[in-house]
C-alpha cells in the first residue's frame, strides 16, 4: 500500500507582465491559503515520508508553506523540473521512479496535470482541482513502478473553498 498526496499550488499572481510563468510568486490570496491548508493537513495526522515539488516558484511556495507547517526542513524537498506543466503521463513516469523507502509522498504541481493524474489512477471523474487543492489516493501496490491507472482510490480531497472561514479572514 501507498499512499499519494497531489496539492496543486496555491493561487499565484498574474502582477508582474515582464515575469516568465515559471517565475509567478503566490498572490495575496495564495499566501492566506497555502498556510490555512498546511494546517489543515497538519491536523489530519498522516505523516509524510518524502516532499516532491515543481521547480515554479508558485509550486515550490506551496512546498515550502507546508514543509514548514509540517517541521520538514524545506532543505528535504525534493525539486522536479519535469513536474512543470506535466501531463499525467509524465507525472506518472515520475511516480514509477519515486524511492520505494517512501510509502508517503506529497507531489506539488499544476492543473491540469495532476487533475488527470488524480483520475486516471483513480478512474473517476474529478471535474476540477482548484488552486492550493490536496487529493489523498491510496494506491494498492507494493512498489511506485506498479504504479498506473486504476490503481488506487480517493480517499479525500480538501481545498480552500471548502472552508468559508477563510473569505472572513
Amino acid at each position: 500500500m501507498r499512499t499519494l498526496y497531489l496539492t496543486r499550488h496555491a493561487k499565484s499572481s498574474w502582477d508582474d507582465p515582464h515575469g516568465t510563468d515559471h517565475e509567478r510568486p503566490l498572490n495575496r490570496r495564495g499566501e492566506r491559503d497555502a498556510p490555512f491548508m498546511a494546517e489543515r493537513f497538519r491536523s489530519r495526522s498522516e505523516p509524510l515520508d518524502l516532499l516532491v515539488s515543481s521547480t515554479a516558484l508558485r509550486a515550490l511556495s506551496t512546498a515550502r508553506t507546508f514543509a514548514g507547517t509540517l517541521g520538514i526542513p524545506t532543505t528535504e524537498i525534493v525539486e522536479r523540473p519535469e513536474i512543470y506543466l506535466a501531463d499525467h503521463r509524465t507525472l506518472l513516469r515520475l511516480l514509477n521512479s519515486l524511492p520505494d523507502a517512501a510509502h508517503r509522498i506529497m507531489l506539488f504541481g499544476h492543473d491540469p496535470g495532476l487533475n488527470d493524474l488524480v483520475n486516471h489512477l483513480a478512474e473517476e471523474n474529478v471535474a476540477h482541482m482548484p488552486t492550493c487543492c490536496t487529493a489523498r489516493l491510496d494506491l494498492d501496490v507494493e512498489r511506485w513502478e506498479e504504479v498506473g491507472m486504476g490503481a488506487g482510490r480517493i480517499a479525500w480531497i480538501d481545498f480552500p473553498k471548502r472552508h468559508p472561514e477563510l473569505e472572513t479572514s
